[in-house]
């Protein structure tokens, strides 16, 4: 081939020069576009993975599955017995899998299950509210942590992937109830105390008529005496009364937990003042 006389290249020339360089760019850009596909294809893969890729720099991964826990977003209430008063639920639940999945893989499924577990704690709990008077909170968060403990574990399935939930609960009383059930609960506090009182003051009394009562006897043995004898014998006596105070507020606790001691409770080595005696 011969450039034309004016020095510039034949047309048949230049369009090959112009086909060849063309042929190039594309090449050039194919092979770009490539290795960014490549590249953003990887990290598509990556981001699916039930593991991430691990790299020089990348963190130990943590040994079993990950577990998520997540609140309730609100209190859930249930009605009471008569529909006037409800109780108020507070929900946790600890979200896991078998497999090995990245923890926004994991958060998804959890937003994605959590309102079908909540609906499913609710049922729960309103079974058992139905038939309870509103003061009986603890009647309540008993019954629900005994059918939690019957089925502990609950599983849901999206496709190959299942998730597993362990629901939470605990129970609080309708604010609207509190003013009227204060002065019952001040009044059982008060009868707590007093029960301690006497409990611990007959506690006390049992164990010293004990310790006197061995002392009385090693001196008895030693000496003779009828005088430690006959104390010996008192204080076997008191220990004896002291023990049946004991079982006697245990057994009336017991019974009437609500009603105030009786007063034929008194500590043991404490007499009733004998009564006046007319003159003669």
């Amino acid at each position: 081939m011969t450039d034309a006389p004016d020095g510039r290249p034949k047309p048949a020339d230049r369009w090959r020069q112009w086909g060849i360089r063309g042929l190039n760019v594309t090449r050039d850009a194919s092979v770009r576009g490539w290795r960014w596909w490549a590249r953003t294809w990887d990290r598509v893969v990556a981001s699916l993975q039930d593991e991430a890729p691990v790299g020089p720099g990348a963190d130990p991964t943590p040994s079993g599955p990950l577990v998520e826990q997540r609140d309730a977003p609100r209190l859930i209430a249930v009605p009471a017995r008569g529909y006037v008063y409800s109780f108020y639920i507070r929900a946790t639940f600890a979200w896991s899998s078998q497999a090995s999945l990245r923890s926004e893989v994991l958060s998804w499924y959890v937003r994605y299950f959590q309102p079908n577990a909540i609906h499913r704690l609710t049922r729960l709990a309103a079974d058992a509210a139905r038939d309870l008077a509103p003061n009986r909170a603890g009647d309540l968060e008993v019954a629900l942590q005994r059918a939690l403990a019957d089925d502990p574990i609950w599983r849901y399935k999206r496709g190959e992937v299942v998730i597993t939930c362990q629901p939470d609960a605990s129970v609080r009383l309708d604010e609207r109830i509190m003013p009227a059930l204060q002065p019952h609960i001040d009044r059982l506090v008060k009868l707590e105390y007093q029960f301690d009182e006497q409990l611990r003051q007959a506690r006390y009394a049992e164990e010293l008529s004990r310790r006197w009562a061995e002392i009385l006897a090693q001196h008895a043995n030693v000496t003779g005496d009828q005088d430690f004898a006959d104390a010996r014998d008192h204080m076997l006596t008191a220990q004896k009364d002291a023990t049946r105070w004991i079982n006697e507020l245990l057994h009336h606790r017991s019974k009437h937990p609500t009603d105030p001691i009786p007063s034929p409770f008194i500590p043991p080595q404490q007499t009733r003042p004998a009564p006046d005696t007319p003159p003669s």
